[in-house]
């Protein structure tokens, strides 16, 4: 029996298995399974996106740790509260994500893991009123601290076309 208390679908613990890696975790219904750190790597992205374009600020600053760097397509370089301002002031605005391609690698006995991705992103109607599409390769961060899994680092580089 596990003496820590756990909220559903939060960290227990890793463990290796050969050469992947596992997260103990409890279910929304309360049943403990073993997730890979991929799978649960992979997750939190998907959660993370829809976060972003709900504007749902709290689910974000759950996935974010407090000492983040954000760096933006454009070079700008945002602290956990001012990317949190700019996503509920609508000035970081995402209106749908397609996930093309992501990679997740676990590193430090699955307590770091570092994600390689690459989206489309609709930004909104530009000036002429017209879809806007951005596409983006990037590079995350993320580490297991005792509350779970928080996203460190976010840097992103504006692809040539996003037709």
């Amino acid at each position: 029996m596990l003496a820590r208390a756990c909220r559903p679908g939060a960290a227990l613990g890793a463990a290796s298995a050969g050469s992947r890696y596992y997260t103990f975790t409890y279910s929304p219904s309360g049943e403990f399974f073993y997730m890979s750190v991929v799978q649960e790597i992979t997750q939190l992205e998907h959660r993370r996106f829809d976060a972003q374009i709900a504007k749902d600020t709290a689910a974000l600053a759950d996935i974010l740790a407090d000492d983040l760097i954000y760096t933006h397509s454009n070079g700008h370089q945002d602290s956990k509260a001012s990317y949190l301002a700019s996503v509920a002031s609508g000035q970081s605005r995402y209106d749908h994500v397609d996930i093309e391609a992501l990679t997740v690698r676990p590193y430090a006995d699955a307590r770091t893991a570092v994600v390689n991705g690459q989206v489309r992103i609709n930004l909104g109607p530009g000036a002429d009123g017209q879809p806007n599409f951005i596409r983006i390769k990037y590079a995350v961060v993320y580490v297991q601290l005792p509350e779970g899994w928080r996203m460190v680092l976010w840097h992103a580089q504006k692809q040539a076309s996003a037709e």
